[in-house]
């Protein structure tokens, strides 16, 4: 490849970035973070929701506390069957709380938050609650309580005259476990909160969602091992005095794996493959890598892991060469495009299935030792308000995050007899976000059933006031930290989780206002917090692939 095709392929990379990151920023921009003492969650409309940082005391008192002034005995007294919250502030009536003695064991099953859910050290409502739990968060009950509230209630009797009755309103607790930013929790909440399955807690159309446990294989020739990786272009890939200084890169740092473009955002191929024959001729039009075994031998000298980037559904040549698969507006008839003018493939396209996992093959083939699903998401189409006008092709009438688990599934099953994991990329906002951003990108039904996932956690990328940080650019550290830990509490949610590998920023976002120079020291900022956190995987992203770490 001559220096002026490098050029221009890179002015090109970085055109289609800027174009990226400015809808996403925007999707984020009204993204906020609650006070310090924790809130309900809100849910807004469509893709944009307001981010509440459930931050607050690290335990909730799970010990029996005692109740002031009991009443062991309420004559003459009517009794309310009711489950109102009553706080036991006195607000002109006398309000006199007792438990009572029914105590019912309940059943360790595990339950999900219908809602977002106040948790209270004990069973009584107050003020300040100890803690939220967001919805779809997993608990178990550990016991179930009623509690009598005896409040004074004036009556009018027959002859005019008003008489002070007691009432008896019957208060229904449950004491629920649950584990939040690493810890296990222990606290009470108000009774009929929780569903039984997380799918009932999700969009009924959501229905086909799988969150059964999957069984994540080890592969005794192909051992895991942390990644600190870089993304490397084709073009970087096929430049030989780039691919030396990169390698030397591993050298003098921790970097120990590449990320590299097999199948890129234009749907070109980095090597010739029979695949690229068989499903889209054009894809292997530029193939810069002419000798892959030579390739692949280089960097298992350099004990380089190798991770195959597979672009999923924005494969703008495939939907040339296939009109008929890709996204149209159903009232002109023509292809669905983004701000960028890529035409999209529609995601429910099983024969597109079938050509991203050959392609995969054929890396896992070449000797990649991971296969990592890009764009495995649809299209942006303004919070999903664009849905109704626009044909997906949706035969089978599934939803945007079924179709995406079924996908990632079909990959699994079809790569395991080759012995290479797989991960999937995810928009760094689906951790701390309850839907799908319109995007079918819904954090359990992806985590459950990949080895990895990998949220991109650039902090140019959200918008002012997320997380309470007036530029989340200027501050890598917390943006890292706060997305991650959300990320980390879905995670809990589900039994069979992919392990979480954050793509983290290697750039200047000179189009953030208030932005800064990120440098070695601003990518190490990032990389502490995910230590913090226990995480010590992480890939840099560089869309030039240059990489200032030391």
């Amino acid at each position: 490849m001559n220096q002026n095709s490098f050029i221009k392929k890179i002015l090109f990379s970085i055109f289609c970035y800027l174009v990226i990151i400015t809808a996403t920023v925007d999707m984020t921009k009204n993204i906020s973070l609650g006070s310090e003492k924790p809130e309900t969650t809100t849910k807004t409309e469509n893709v944009v929701k307001e981010l509440t940082m459930l931050e607050g005391k690290e335990e909730v008192a799970g010990e029996k506390k005692e109740v002031a002034n009991p009443v062991t005995e309420v004559k003459n007294a009517k009794v309310e069957e009711k489950n109102t919250e009553v706080t036991t502030e006195n607000k002109g009536e006398e309000v006199v709380v007792k438990e009572n003695i029914e105590n019912k064991k309940a059943s360790n099953k595990y339950k999900y938050a219908n809602k977002s859910i106040r948790v209270f050290a004990d069973t009584k409502i107050t003020p300040k609650a100890e803690d939220n739990l967001k919805i779809s968060t997993r608990v178990e009950v550990l016991e179930k309580k009623t509690v009598d509230i005896i409040k004074n209630k004036t009556v009018k009797k027959a002859d005019g005259k008003n008489e002070v009755q007691k009432i008896v309103i019957k208060d229904n607790w449950e004491k629920i476990a649950y584990t939040k930013n690493g810890k296990r929790k222990t606290g009470w909440i108000k009774e009929n909160q929780l569903a039984g399955t997380m799918q009932e807690t999700l969009p009924k159309t959501w229905k086909n969602l799988d969150f059964s446990p999957v069984e994540k294989k080890e592969y005794p020739n192909n051992k895991r091992i942390h990644v600190k990786g870089i993304y490397v272009t084709s073009s970087s890939a096929s430049l030989n005095k780039k691919m030396d200084e990169l390698i030397a890169l591993t050298k003098r740092t921790k970097i120990n794996a590449f990320v590299i473009d097999v199948k890129e955002d234009d749907g070109t191929l980095l090597f010739k493959m029979e695949t690229g024959e068989k499903y889209n001729p054009l894809a292997n039009r530029r193939a810069p890598i002419k000798d892959i075994e030579k390739f692949m031998k280089r960097l298992k000298e350099n004990n380089i892991y190798t991770i195959a980037r597979i672009v999923s559904f924005k494969d703008p040549i495939y939907a040339k060469a296939n009109p008929d698969k890709a996204i149209i507006s159903k009232a002109t008839g023509k292809p669905f495009t983004n701000s960028d003018g890529v035409i999209w493939v529609s995601p429910h396209d099983r024969y597109l299935w079938e050509y991203n996992v050959a392609v995969a093959k054929e890396a896992a083939k070449a000797g990649f030792d991971e296969i990592q699903f890009d764009y495995v998401r649809f299209p942006a189409s303004n919070g999903g308000k664009l849905d109704k006008e626009l044909n997906y092709r949706n035969t089978k009438n599934e939803s945007k995050p079924e179709t995406i688990q079924k996908y990632l599934a079909y990959a699994r099953k079809e790569l395991e007899p080759l012995g290479v994991y797989i991960a999937a990329d995810v928009y760094g906002q689906v951790g701390s976000l309850p839907d799908d951003m319109a995007l079918g990108q819904h954090w359990e039904s992806v985590s459950n059933v990949v080895d990895y996932i990998c949220p991109m956690i650039y902090p140019s990328h959200y918008g002012k006031g997320v997380y309470g940080l007036p530029v989340p650019d200027a501050y890598p550290y917390k943006t890292v930290y706060h997305c991650t830990q959300d990320s980390i509490n879905r995670n809990a949610n589900i039994d069979t989780p992919a392990m979480i590998r954050p793509w983290i920023q290697a750039f200047t976002a000179k189009w953030v206002k208030g932005h800064i120079n990120y440098g070695p020291k601003e990518i190490e900022l990032q990389v502490q917090a995910l230590r913090d956190l226990g995480i010590e995987d992480y890939i840099l992203w560089s869309p030039t692939n240059k990489y200032r770490i030391e």
